[in-house]
């Protein structure tokens, strides 16, 4: 099982359940420890943490 086959299966889930109001949700998720795994230990990490 690859990371593909999670968001294949992830995407016929929302498919088949019409549960279209979680992408949104999983977007944000997604977009935050992005934005988490990029800046820790950077400069821009007391900036980060004065936001939240």
């Amino acid at each position: 099982m690859g990371k593909l086959s999670v968001l294949a299966e992830l995407w016929d889930f929302l498919k088949v359940r019409k549960k279209w109001w979680l992408l949104p949700i999983l977007v944000f998720l997604v977009l935050l420890g992005g934005l988490i795994i990029l800046t820790q230990g950077s400069a821009l990490a007391p900036f980060i943490y004065a936001i939240f």
